[in-house]
């Protein structure tokens, strides 16, 4: 679980009048893209796509600023529609579609079409802007499945959909839907993203991740962890 409280204050005095309402780098929701995620939520709610699905838009949201060239009416309506399509997926056969050594190609590309008529639907009924729809589906199918990237912005999707396999939300995750430890979720995180990222940026996001993760399984980590 996340820390959002804090157990003490070892300072004693008050800082938050020291805290800028808006620093570089936060990020938060526009209205629209809240509407488009009440729609997709109910059809995110397998294997945590949900929560994957808000943590790949906070990294495609990063991965936007470094890429101004990028069209964020296409990105962002993207990452947050990209896994609706598993809805459509036997619930019992969706980790079969992705298992080490295993998977179905034949469910990764059934998710991904019925994902971009799903997206298709929901863009619609938002009233958002018809001249990006196509591109945002065309993104959709094919994110999983397709090699290559067929512009900046299915790349920046592509890139935070991998990257965030090796977040402590991804690691977490992936460690339940296989019953792996730790350790072993991280190299199999990490063999599953590195070399396949597009931009740049992704991949020093990526490797700064497995990095914190590996730390995180030192001994010399541990044995601090068992002092508190």
């Amino acid at each position: 679980m996340t820390k959002l409280l804090p157990a003490a204050n070892q300072y004693g005095h008050d800082v938050t009048g020291a805290i800028a309402a808006n620093p570089d780098g936060v990020i938060a929701l526009d209205p629209v893209l809240a509407r488009v995620w009440e729609l997709a939520a109910p059809l995110l709610a397998i294997r945590d796509n949900d929560a994957h699905t808000l943590y790949a838009f906070g990294l495609a949201r990063a991965l936007l600023d470094l890429h101004p060239e990028a069209d964020a009416g296409v990105v962002l309506p993207a990452i947050m529609l990209h896994d609706i399509g598993w809805s459509q997926v036997p619930p019992d056969e969706v980790l079969a579609a992705i298992a080490p050594g295993g998977g179905r190609p034949d469910l990764v590309l059934l998710h991904e079409k019925e994902g971009a008529g799903l997206a298709a639907d929901i863009l619609a009924e938002v009233g958002y802007d018809a001249a990006k729809v196509p591109a945002i589906l065309q993104v959709i199918d094919g994110h999983d499945s397709r090699r290559e990237a067929l512009s900046v912005e299915d790349a920046i999707v592509k890139d935070s959909d991998k990257t965030w396999r090796l977040s402590p939300h991804g690691i977490d995750t992936v460690m339940d839907w296989f019953g792996l430890e730790r350790e072993q979720a991280v190299r199999l995180c990490s063999q599953r993203v590195h070399g396949h990222l597009f931009t740049e940026e992704a991949k020093a996001m990526a490797r700064a991740l497995s990095a914190l993760e590996s730390v995180t399984l030192w001994p010399q980590r541990r044995a601090l962890l068992s002092e508190d």
